[in-house]
């Protein structure tokens, strides 16, 4: 599967063909029939604008505008009338009136990225925007209504924000209504032949050069990184590459190459994989093979137990019965927490 949409200039994020990504597409062709307010999480460069995009695009907003504000763009003094607006003589230097976003995107969509980094007292005027579709200006005492869908997106952990009273709980639930989560890169392995393909084309046409071709070595080495930096550091990495490709082949700088493969001698540490692998084992040591509880395995690495488990699935581990769950077995007790054995049917 070929999926590729028009809907902003970074499209290609839109691109590939691995079961993850088009669950991610039927999710968002169900989702842009509704109205609901939708939250998109993700890590960085994970294309979370395109997929908000997308989802305004294929809705029956489609002819409305698409508006987006970066809320950690803007100064916190300044981000309630990129909002909402402001009446002349509001503040110093408002010497007209000004249309928010808000009203803007009438009869659109607005996007509101980064909405983690939205100040608290904030907060409340953008839950009463959401809940009842009104607002007045900064300075003002006129009450708007507008027709507007709310699409928001982070790469922060909202739930965590909310604990540490960074973020109000009401307004959580109330962009939480349909939430989105987009998958890194590396879950996606399958799709980044499509993406450097359609990278380097685009590239070599912007250079007004012939589509340079891609060594299955290279394509190795892309398809074996991790990618923290997503789609963007890809595409960034592509980008550079064909600049600096003399000829008709793709060929990415020696020392850049080297750092992707990770190439190293037998006598060099283990690859990602095997450390991972290693350091899991030891925290599973540590914890005697406890998975769950407030000392377990996953408690200490800061996963959720069935990720845990996933992982250890992925990386070969068998699970054990813990010391604490033979003792209690022996002597015919329940355990306090619950044993990896047990937890790995789950």
């Amino acid at each position: 599967m070929y999926s590729k949409s028009d809907v902003s200039s970074d499209s290609e994020i839109v691109i590939g063909e691995s079961a993850i990504f088009r669950h991610i597409l039927y999710q968002v062709g169900i989702i842009a029939k509704s109205d609901s307010v939708t939250l998109i999480q993700g890590e960085t460069g994970t294309g979370k604008e395109v997929i908000a995009h997308a989802i305004h695009s294929q809705s029956l907003r489609s002819q409305g505008p698409f508006v987006k504000l970066n809320c950690a763009a803007i100064p916190a003094a300044l981000l309630e009338s990129e909002l909402f607006g402001h009446e002349r003589g509001a503040f110093t230097g408002a010497v007209a009136q000004t249309m928010g976003r808000f009203q803007r995107a009438d009869h659109g969509t607005l996007f509101l990225d980064e909405i983690g980094d939205l100040p608290l007292e904030l907060q409340p005027k953008l839950l009463r925007a959401l809940q009842e579709r009104e607002f007045e200006r900064l300075g003002g005492t006129q009450t708007i209504r507008v027709n507007v869908r709310v699409v928001a997106a982070t790469n922060q952990d909202l739930a965590q924000l909310v604990a540490t009273k960074q973020f109000r709980p009401d307004l959580y639930y109330r962009l939480n209504v349909i939430p989105v989560t987009l998958p890194p890169l590396r879950d996606r392995v399958q799709d980044i032949p499509l993406l450097v393909r359609h990278f380097a084309e685009k590239f070599s046409a912007r250079l007004q050069r012939p589509m340079l071709t891609i060594p299955p070595e290279v394509m190795d080495a892309l398809q074996a990184y991790d990618w923290p930096g997503n789609i963007r550091e890809l595409q960034n990495f592509i980008e550079r590459s064909v600049v600096l490709s003399a000829g008709p082949v793709l060929r990415p700088s020696l020392a850049e190459l080297c750092h992707l493969t990770k190439q190293r001698t037998d006598s060099v540490a283990q690859t990602f994989a095997d450390a991972s692998r290693d350091h899991i084992l030891e925290v599973l040591e540590q914890a005697q093979w406890m998975i769950g509880g407030r000392h377990g395995a996953a408690e200490r690495l800061g996963l959720p137990r069935t990720t845990l488990i996933y992982k250890m699935r992925k990386l070969g581990i068998e699970p054990r019965r813990s010391q604490h769950a033979r003792s209690a077995h022996r002597l015919g007790l329940g355990s306090g927490s619950e044993p990896l054995e047990a937890a790995a049917h789950c």
